[in-house]
């Protein structure tokens, strides 16, 4: 079963490495002149939501959610290939979901694909987080289940 979470998460990687930096449908084939960051905690967030009648509630939810649960599975998989604790916990879970975010928010800068947004960590944090929380819930559910 490991191995099948091993394939799953090297999937999952591939998916989320194209969806940030080659699909045309998230405008990451447009190189911009220009780096674009946002540095300000919430400051994305508070002007999707400010501006949801301006851009419609579907773009709105789609960046605001999007994130989370585009990252949902970050934090469901990545305990779930090893039995290790340095990846079976909370702590880890939550450095190793806002490391690989970075990871990708810095490519995307220094790329000048998409943009740095420190939103997005956020958001792609709370997602890691979420799916690890599933992922507790379900082997809670299984053990109880199998009792």
């Amino acid at each position: 079963m490991r191995m099948f979470g091993k394939i799953l998460f090297i999937l999952y990687l591939v998916v989320t490495l194209y969806a940030m930096f080659f699909s045309e449908s998230l405008d990451r084939t447009m190189v911009s002149d220009e780096y674009r960051y946002n540095l300000v905690l919430f400051k994305e967030i508070n002007r999707f939501w400010r501006m949801k009648h301006t851009y419609g509630w579907q773009i709105t939810i789609m960046n605001l959610a999007g994130n989370v649960v585009f990252f949902m599975p970050f934090g469901f998989l990545l305990p779930s290939m090893s039995r290790e604790k340095i990846v079976n916990n909370f702590v880890s879970v939550t450095l190793l979901t806002m490391v690989f975010s970075m990871l990708i928010e810095t490519a995307q800068l220094v790329l000048k694909v998409g943009a740095f947004d420190v939103d997005d960590i956020f958001l792609n944090t709370v997602g890691g987080l979420l799916g690890y929380i599933v992922l507790k819930i379900m082997k809670l559910f299984m053990k109880n289940r199998n009792k």
